[in-house]
């Protein structure tokens, strides 16, 4: 006797070889709320690229920080006198602290443990051998009072401040020449207060430089992770002159109007390697420089061996990732891939000017995916910012080697702008498998002072990149 039950496999196949209005309408219902909601956004199927695993040869960040054995003396900033009220004043409790642990830099090293709390201070130097590690619901709050930021010397591939002549106003957190230094914690919290700081500049009021909420000068094997940064001045994380330095599992918010709040700025400095970041800002997500006109050349320290990978984030006036504008250094061995950018004015940007000299040469971006961004790709020039009336208009930049793949973005309203320097040399351009929806069919590829090719291109890439001499490594796989 056959049982009058029936399996839900059953029902299934019944369906499959019977197919209902019902069953259609429910697979499409599924499929668009699928499509709308899924937080991945599904755009890797425009393309045909793959979401992930990605391939064992990607270059990971092993050899760039070198492991440190656990510190010797591990206090807490209340063992100094703070207190985390929020209201309390700890500058002195955190420069006492530091002060106390530069005793260790050769005896084993220090920590300083950060408690849940919320803690007022004023900048602090940071020491050798030393980990600064913030709890879960931990704070450092930055002081409003612009005496607790002192003025420090400007950089001297800068010449001056970077927004005002004469000296700059240190960062909150600040390191220079140190060594084997680890800033981590339990996704605790730094928090600039940059509000102040932003009204000045769009006062007009600001009298020096603002101050970064983290700067390391001339240090080498820096760990910085699993952290909060929020409300920047300035720059938000600023490593100048640095070497082995990893920036990892940060989280980077700023108000999307803030000016100039850079995620990440690695800045003449070499093996640095930035990855799985999440990043808001008003400005560029993360920016590679290397000085200032005339003395970024003179000073001639390139930022060279930088990975930059699976970065995510938003910013309406400038680029997940930009290489200068300040780049008179020299800028090579560049690596960017898996960036996912959405909402803002540019996905990946090359930014230079007459005046800077210098290079950018041997750039690798890869695996880019965008949606709503204005112009997904731009090379731009005319910053027409100078230090002073002392650079050099002939000083021109070079430009060699560049390799821009896998990129999709959806919702764009432009073509590519690629505007190089005149005078300069500007070749190599590699663009491979590209294809930006949402640009109309009319729209074209805007290119001045470029030579490269393009393959698998959509829209169809301006003339200066049909060049057939670069097209043999240009194809290549």
């Amino acid at each position: 006797m056959e049982s009058g039950k029936t399996t839900f496999g059953a029902v299934v196949l019944g369906t499959c070889t019977r197919p209902s209005w019902a069953l259609i309408f429910l697979l499409f219902t599924l499929v668009t709320f699928l499509t709308l909601h899924l937080p991945a956004r599904p755009v890797w199927f425009l393309s045909g690229l793959q979401p992930g695993p990605y391939p064992t040869t990607t270059p990971t960040c092993a050899g760039f920080f070198r492991d440190v054995p656990p510190r010797k003396v591990v206090l807490s900033i209340e063992d100094f006198g703070g207190v985390g009220d929020g209201k309390t004043s700890n500058t002195e409790s955190f420069r006492r602290a530091i002060r106390y642990m530069q005793r260790f830099q050769n005896r084993g090293g220090a920590q300083l443990n950060i408690p849940t709390g919320t803690w007022l201070t004023g900048s602090f130097n940071l020491t050798s051998n030393f980990t600064l590690f913030l709890h879960h619901g931990a704070v450092i709050l930055a002081s409003q009072d612009p005496k607790e930021w002192p003025i420090i010397e400007p950089l001297p591939s800068y010449g001056r401040g970077r927004e005002r002549l004469g000296g700059r106003h240190i960062s909150l957190i600040h390191g220079n020449g140190i060594s084997n230094v680890v800033i981590t914690g339990q996704n605790g919290t730094v928090d600039g207060q940059g509000r102040m700081w932003w009204e000045l500049w769009w006062n007009r009021t600001l009298e020096h430089t603002r101050g970064h909420l983290l700067e390391l000068i001339s240090s080498d094997n820096v760990l910085i992770s699993n952290l909060t940064f929020r409300n920047s001045p300035f720059w938000t994380i600023h490593p100048v002159y640095c070497s082995n330095v990893v920036v990892k599992g940060m989280t980077i918010l700023a108000p999307l109007n803030a000016p100039n709040t850079d995620g990440i700025d690695p800045d003449s400095s070499t093996n640095v390697c930035i990855e799985d970041n999440y990043i808001e800002s008003g400005d560029d997500l993360v920016a590679i420089k290397s000085g200032w006109d005339h003395y970024g050349i003179t000073m001639a320290h390139p930022s060279t061996n930088i990975i930059v990978r699976r970065i995510s984030g938003t910013t309406p006036t400038c680029s997940g990732v930009g290489i200068g504008s300040e780049m008179s250094g020299g800028i090579s061995n560049i690596t960017i891939e898996n960036l996912h950018v959405w909402d803002s004015a540019a996905g990946v940007r090359i930014k230079s000017d007459k005046g800077r000299g210098g290079y950018i040469t041997n750039v690798s971006i890869s695996d880019i995916r965008m949606e709503r961004v204005k112009i997904p790709i731009r090379f731009s020039r005319g910053s027409n910012d100078h230090p002073d009336d002392g650079w050099d208009p002939k000083a021109v930049p070079r430009f060699k080697d560049i390799l821009i793949s896998n990129v999709v973005s959806v919702n764009s309203t432009k073509a590519p702008v690629l505007e190089g320097v005149e005078g300069s040399s500007f070749e190599g351009l590699c663009f491979k498998n590209i294809t930006l929806h949402g640009v109309a069919l009319s729209a074209r590829w805007r290119c001045e002072y470029v030579s490269g090719f393009a393959t698998e291109v959509f829209p169809v890439p301006c003339p200066e990149l049909r060049n057939n001499s670069y097209s043999s490594w240009c194809s290549a796989s």
